[in-house]
């Protein structure tokens, strides 16, 4: 083997730095690119030569090569936006990205979406991110597709069946009556009552209706001993229930209290024998049996009704459903204190528009509507691999899949894929020190090697010097 040979080994060396630094110029360059992993170069000595010597066979190394070039998948950090629809990764996935051209799949750690005209959650280049639509129970329905999200749809609206109302009633206040029978009149209930509470609910179709509970309190006289009692009076207008009365009543109870303000007894009207009320026990004979919760009804009292209690499920005056079941649950106190709505619920709500869209940590995308209610529409997709090193960098922050990668694992969040952070990117993972630092040693690597160049060609010099 000539003394040429050393001339090809630095340009091996040569070359081999020399794609050495422009992966280091990669990485540098893309520092501030989301989602982007760094890469590393893997050297290796080229096949040695065989040298015959007086104490064997030795080898002579050829010089070196560059063996592969490798991703480095280890977590970026995390940057917050401002953005729901910015989200990134933590873990081993990826997102799923449909070339809209080739119809192809991608995968990509950058996770800077938004949704297009047509309402399809996109990356900056137009890929459809990937996903399962769910519904109305938020199950996921169908196979993995693009997420193209309908902007002109209605949350439907849903029916009220429970209203809850915690609320305390004055000790202070006075009784309102002249006599011992109840002051409370269904023709004026306002000026015949204590303290009101208001609660607008929905039909089948969205409709609001008002509800008012009407509180006044019982002839001291006519209370049991040791205890003080009020009437709860529900009371809709009758325009609403198809009736001609100005106000129906449509649920009462019987309030018992004891002498610590407590609530003790709670009696409904409607389940009394022929509609009178018992001031001192419940139809079983127990003052202290708090009742179930009060169900509203088409009529309990009215002008021209006046004791006759119905169990008919209350009926709204429209096109709604008319077996609604509306449910009261009162609980209430008596302190020495201003009448005064602690809590008021109910669990219905109207029809709604599409408001806006967002997306939650756990990849759903949510459709905001104007009732206030969101709902799940989409579940975000992610994919895994058994050897993420084996991915082809295709641009764009993209990788594609190949036999080396393996076949993508898919998955939600939840099923060990990775978690989703909202309002995030994840960052480029390049250390900046210690990029600098390779730079250093590849630069000294590559002046080591011209040098075998410039010491080789002054040996040629002097061999040929040698006929002179």
């Amino acid at each position: 083997m000539g003394i040429q040979s050393s001339l090809f080994s630095g340009v091996s060396g040569l070359n081999a730095n020399g794609n050495a630094l422009t992966v280091l110029g990669n990485n540098i360059a893309n520092s501030n690119t989301i989602g982007f992993k760094s890469s590393r170069t893997i050297f290796s000595d080229l096949l040695s030569a065989s040298v015959a010597g007086s104490g064997g066979t030795s080898q002579v190394g050829r010089g070196v090569g560059m063996s592969t070039v490798d991703n480095i998948f280890s977590q970026g950090t995390f940057e917050n936006t401002e953005s729901n629809t910015d989200l990134a990764i933590e873990g081993a996935g990826f997102f799923m990205v449909k070339n809209p051209v080739t119809g192809s799949t991608n995968y990509t750690r950058a996770g800077a979406f938004n949704f297009d005209e047509t309402g399809t959650l996109v990356n900056p280049e137009g890929y459809a991110v990937q996903g399962y639509y769910l519904d109305e129970s938020g199950e996921i329905r169908g196979d993995i597709t693009d997420l193209q999200i309908e902007t002109r749809t209605f949350s439907p609206a849903k029916p009220t069946s429970t209203i809850s109302l915690a609320t305390n009633l004055n000790a202070n206040d006075p009784y309102l009556g002249t006599t011992a029978d109840s002051p409370f009149d269904i023709s004026e209930p306002s000026e015949t009552s204590n303290y009101a509470s208001s609660v607008r609910v929905f039909d089948s179709l969205g409709r609001e209706h008002l509800v008012t509970t009407y509180f006044n309190k019982l002839d001291p006289a006519g209370n049991p001993p040791g205890y003080m009692q009020w009437e709860a009076h529900v009371v809709v207008a009758g325009e609403e229930i198809g009736k001609t009365d100005p106000w129906v009543e449509v649920g009462r109870s019987l309030l018992t209290f004891d002498t610590d303000g407590r609530l003790v007894n709670v009696m409904d009207k409607a389940t009394t024998i022929g509609g009178a009320f018992d001031r001192t026990t419940d139809t079983t004979g127990n003052l202290y049996e708090t009742a179930s919760p009060l169900p509203l009804t088409t009529d309990i009292k009215s002008a021209t009704n006046p004791t006759k209690p119905e169990t008919s499920p209350l009926t709204w005056a429209n096109e709604a459903d008319p077996t609604q079941v509306l449910t009261f649950n009162l609980d209430a106190t008596q302190y020495s204190s201003e009448s005064d709505v602690i809590s008021q619920s109910q669990d219905g709500y109207a029809t709604g528009t599409l408001v806006n869209l967002s997306i939650d940590g756990d990849g759903n995308v949510l459709g905001n509507y104007s009732n206030g209610e969101p709902r799940k529409l989409a579940k975000i997709a992610l994919a895994k691999f058994s050897n993420p090193l084996g991915l082809t960098k295709v641009g764009y922050n993209m990788y594609e899949a190949n036999d080396e990668s393996g076949t993508p694992i898919i998955g939600t969040v939840g099923s060990g894929v990775g978690r989703i952070f909202t309002n995030s990117l994840e960052m480029s993972n390049v250390d900046l020190a210690q990029e600098f630092v390779k730079m250093i040693t590849t630069q000294r690597g590559f002046q080591a090697n011209s040098k075998i160049i410039t010491t080789t060609d002054e040996l040629l010099g002097e061999l040929i010097n040698l006929k002179r």
